[in-house]
């Protein structure tokens, strides 16, 4: 059985990182980019968000290299872990399965994040966004995707997989169910029963959508 988590607002808060570091970018570009509400609405890639700002497009290229230099000393101390996040990655262990993370997230800094808790995961995607994630949910067959945006609903269910919504994100209970979300969580700390109550189901690959 192979789970798969989102990074951010699922598994950590990395809100006033990022909110520092789109503002430290605007300052040094003259752009209007808006880290706070950058920060509140996290999930779709930078080069959407820049074009979103209004940055021209033969710009995007260098601020998105800017920003991922600035992300290792910014970031990766400012953020927690989310409530119940080690506990569920523990929870697909202690089940005999195996985790991986695919997050809209550059790689490179989504591992930092992973090793400054400790977190050890069997797979890793980087830069995939809602129905792109398919892609790495499909080619490890995974049973489960858990994210906190409609975008990863998208991608779970674009994959056949039980698509597990916490509400921890930007987007509320509502519509993660709108979306059509098979479970949706308040936060990941319910995550650890539910998966163990629907193991079996799971693990044969025998349906656990309600």
């Amino acid at each position: 059985m192979t789970v798969g988590f989102d990074l951010d607002m699922t598994l950590i808060d990395p809100r006033p990182g990022m909110a520092a570091v789109m503002d430290a970018v605007a300052v040094e570009s003259g752009h209007p980019l808006d880290g706070a509400h950058f920060a509140a609405n996290l999930g779709p890639p930078l080069d959407m968000i820049y074009r979103d700002f209004g940055v021209p497009e033969e710009e995007i290229p260098d601020l998105i290299a800017r920003f991922r230099q600035l992300y290792p000393e910014i970031v990766i101390p400012a953020t927690v872990a989310l409530p119940g996040a080690p506990q569920s990655l523990a929870a697909v262990r202690e089940l005999g399965g195996s985790t991986v993370v695919v997050t809209g997230k550059y790689r490179a800094n989504a591992a930092l994040h992973l090793a400054a808790f400790g977190w050890e995961v069997d797979h890793l995607y980087g830069e995939l966004w809602s129905t792109g994630k398919a892609e790495a949910l499909k080619a490890l067959g995974a049973a489960v995707y858990v994210g906190d945006h409609v975008g990863d609903v998208r991608g779970a269910r674009a994959a056949g997989a039980v698509a597990v919504a916490v509400a921890s994100g930007p987007c509320s209970a509502a519509e993660l169910a709108d979306e059509g979300a098979d479970v949706v969580l308040p936060s990941l700390t319910g995550f650890p029963d539910w998966l163990r109550e629907n193991a079996p189901r799971l693990a044969d690959g025998s349906s656990a959508r309600r």
